[in-house]
Protein backbone atom coordinates (compact mmCIF):
# COMPACT_ATOMS: atom_id res chain seq x y z
CA UNK A 1 0.00 0.00 0.00
CA UNK A 2 1.07 3.36 -0.93
CA UNK A 3 0.51 6.72 -1.37
CA UNK A 4 -2.21 8.87 0.67
CA UNK A 5 -3.98 5.43 1.71
CA UNK A 6 -1.16 4.82 3.38
CA UNK A 7 -1.50 7.62 5.43
CA UNK A 8 -5.08 7.42 6.09
CA UNK A 9 -5.07 3.73 6.92
CA UNK A 10 -1.95 4.82 9.54
CA UNK A 11 -2.82 7.83 10.79
CA UNK A 12 -4.54 6.34 13.85
CA UNK A 13 -1.24 4.87 15.21
CA UNK A 14 -0.05 7.24 17.07
CA UNK A 15 -2.63 9.73 17.44
CA UNK A 16 -1.53 11.07 20.75
CA UNK A 17 1.23 12.21 19.75
CA UNK A 18 0.00 13.65 16.57
CA UNK A 19 -2.51 15.67 18.47
CA UNK A 20 -0.10 16.85 21.03
CA UNK A 21 1.97 18.38 18.19
CA UNK A 22 -0.76 19.81 16.99
CA UNK A 23 -2.04 21.09 20.52
CA UNK A 24 1.19 22.66 20.75
CA UNK A 25 0.86 24.25 17.27
CA UNK A 26 -2.33 25.91 18.68
CA UNK A 27 -1.12 26.62 22.44
CA UNK A 28 1.71 28.62 20.58
CA UNK A 29 -0.21 30.53 18.23
CA UNK A 30 -2.14 32.15 21.29
CA UNK A 31 0.53 32.81 23.52
CA UNK A 32 1.93 34.12 20.01
CA UNK A 33 -1.00 36.52 19.42
CA UNK A 34 -1.27 36.99 22.91
CA UNK A 35 2.38 38.37 22.96
CA UNK A 36 1.80 40.43 19.85
CA UNK A 37 -1.06 42.20 21.56
CA UNK A 38 1.34 42.96 24.44
CA UNK A 39 3.76 44.85 22.82
CA UNK A 40 6.31 42.18 21.93
CA UNK A 41 7.63 41.41 18.59
CA UNK A 42 8.03 38.29 16.55
CA UNK A 43 11.87 37.19 16.20
CA UNK A 44 11.24 34.91 13.70
CA UNK A 45 11.62 36.20 10.04
CA UNK A 46 9.04 33.55 8.98
CA UNK A 47 6.80 34.39 11.07
CA UNK A 48 6.89 37.78 10.93
CA UNK A 49 6.23 37.96 7.64
CA UNK A 50 3.19 35.67 7.56
CA UNK A 51 1.77 37.90 10.22
CA UNK A 52 1.06 40.60 6.99
CA UNK A 53 -1.11 37.48 5.22
CA UNK A 54 -4.56 36.93 5.84
CA UNK A 55 -4.17 34.07 8.42
CA UNK A 56 -0.79 33.82 7.76
CA UNK A 57 0.36 32.83 11.84
CA UNK A 58 -2.91 30.18 11.59
CA UNK A 59 -1.58 28.25 8.65
CA UNK A 60 2.12 28.36 9.76
CA UNK A 61 1.48 27.64 13.82
CA UNK A 62 -2.10 25.61 13.28
CA UNK A 63 -2.51 24.36 9.33
CA UNK A 64 1.43 23.69 9.19
CA UNK A 65 1.56 21.21 12.41
CA UNK A 66 -1.50 19.23 11.09
CA UNK A 67 -0.46 18.67 7.60
CA UNK A 68 2.94 17.67 9.64
CA UNK A 69 1.15 15.29 11.80
CA UNK A 70 -1.10 13.76 9.11
CA UNK A 71 2.25 12.91 7.14
CA UNK A 72 5.29 12.08 9.55
CA UNK A 73 4.92 9.22 11.27
CA UNK A 74 4.15 9.82 15.25
CA UNK A 75 7.57 8.30 16.48
CA UNK A 76 9.34 11.19 14.64
CA UNK A 77 7.58 14.16 16.18
CA UNK A 78 8.30 13.57 19.63
CA UNK A 79 11.72 15.72 19.11
CA UNK A 80 9.73 18.10 17.64
CA UNK A 81 7.11 18.10 20.11
CA UNK A 82 9.99 18.08 23.29
CA UNK A 83 11.24 21.52 21.26
CA UNK A 84 8.29 22.97 20.96
CA UNK A 85 7.34 22.51 24.69
CA UNK A 86 10.55 23.70 25.85
CA UNK A 87 10.03 26.86 23.98
CA UNK A 88 6.98 27.61 25.00
CA UNK A 89 7.52 27.16 28.37
CA UNK A 90 10.14 29.58 27.17
CA UNK A 91 7.84 32.38 26.20
CA UNK A 92 5.38 31.85 29.20
CA UNK A 93 8.02 32.00 32.00
CA UNK A 94 9.14 35.52 29.51
CA UNK A 95 5.13 36.91 29.50
CA UNK A 96 4.45 35.70 33.48
CA UNK A 97 7.79 37.72 34.61
CA UNK A 98 7.10 40.90 35.83
CA UNK A 99 8.98 43.33 33.90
Amino acid sequence: MSGPRLTTATFAHGTGLKLAFVALGAVDLLVTLYALSSGYVEVNPVFEAARGLPAGLFLLKVAGPVAIAWLVPSKLLLPSIALLAVVLAWNMGALLRPS
